[in-house]
């Protein structure tokens, strides 16, 4: 069980898909080489999920995707958001059975690849379609709107470029499901459980109450504190006018509630930097109170993105500067 965080910048642009024509045509004739070498037959279900390299980027991406949608996770071992959002994305993968395939890319190994996306933050996820390359979104995000994403990626696929996704070895699939059972729960796992339910369900009071039922008995509990920042994050944005809310804090630089509802956006937004940025300098220009105010936010956006992040150590290191 995993807590989710953060929203979707967007769902897929239709209009944005380009030369839908050309790519089909080339997308049915790479379809049609691959079935006369005898390739395009069924797939394990450990071929959904595979990781990606520049070496291999033009084979398993570009050319996979003349066949099926290719999901493509940018990601690295330091990201919080992305240790949330990439069992989520397998998982996904799997369930839905070859209507796409899950590529991974740890950008801390793979910066060229990141560059060519343009990718400012992650996580981040684009697709790639008969070698046309969609952005997706960016941040971790609820389920619910993750599905609808994918759903409309694939009527993408199917409607302007003809795929129909790749054939899962069914005997294999059965016997994945049939593993053995996982360990028993833990002592907190229903709890957290309960809490990832409710937040992918929106019901961001219900999983704040979760995570603090966990943490009133265990209070060390790791999950249970990045879920509740991340709970508490997602519940204050909920309702937001994001342009008043910037309009706002650009009219007000040093009113401390406009400077703290544009971190938030920021934030979920996946603007990292600048979240704590506008904290920092916020903090900076205030005093007594105010300035704690700001100072206790920026702690607790700390614990949404994890303390093994570098943006919150660099963060860390300029708050210290201002306060002393």
């Amino acid at each position: 069980m995993q807590p989710r965080n953060m929203s979707m910048s967007g769902v897929v642009d239709l209009a944005a898909v380009k030369a839908a024509g050309e790519a089909k045509v080339k997308a049915e004739q790479a379809r049609a080489e691959t079935a006369r070498q005898g390739g395009g037959g069924a797939v394990p279900p450990s071929a959904l999920v595979i990781d990606v390299d520049e070496a291999g980027f033009e084979n398993e991406v570009l050319q996979r995707s003349a066949e099926v949608p290719v999901v493509i996770d940018f990601w690295a071992e330091w990201c919080e958001p992305c240790k949330q959002l990439g069992p989520l994305l397998e998982r996904l993968a799997l369930e839905y059975k070859g209507r796409f395939v899950l590529a991974k890319v740890d950008v801390d190994a793979n910066q060229m690849l990141m560059q060519q996306f343009g990718i400012q933050g992650i996580p981040a996820v684009f697709a790639v379609v008969a070698g046309q390359a969609l952005p997706l979104f960016q941040g971790a995000a609820p389920e619910a709107q993750i599905r609808q994403t994918l759903d409309q990626l694939i009527q993408v696929g199917e409607e302007r470029f003809g795929l129909t996704g790749i054939v899962v070895d069914q005997d294999a699939a059965e016997g994945a499901d049939q593993a053995p059972a996982e360990a028993p729960a833990g002592p907190y796992d229903a709890l957290l459980e309960a809490a990832v339910l409710a937040l992918d369900a929106d019901d961001f009071a219900g999983a704040v109450q979760a995570y603090k039922n966990v943490l009133s008995d265990d209070p060390a509990n790791t999950e249970a504190k990045l879920g509740l920042a991340q709970a508490e994050l997602l519940s204050r944005v909920k309702e937001m006018d994001a342009q008043r809310v910037r309009e706002d804090a650009a009219a007000n630089p040093a009113d401390v509630t406009a400077q703290l509802a544009a971190a938030d956006l920021d934030l979920v937004g996946g603007h990292v930097e600048d979240a704590f940025g506008r904290l920092v300098e916020t903090v900076r220009r205030n005093f007594g109170d105010d300035r704690d105010t700001a100072r206790v936010r920026l702690l607790e956006l700390f614990e949404v993105i994890g303390p093994d992040d570098p943006r919150v150590g660099a963060a860390r290191t300029a708050l210290a500067r201002v306060l002393f």
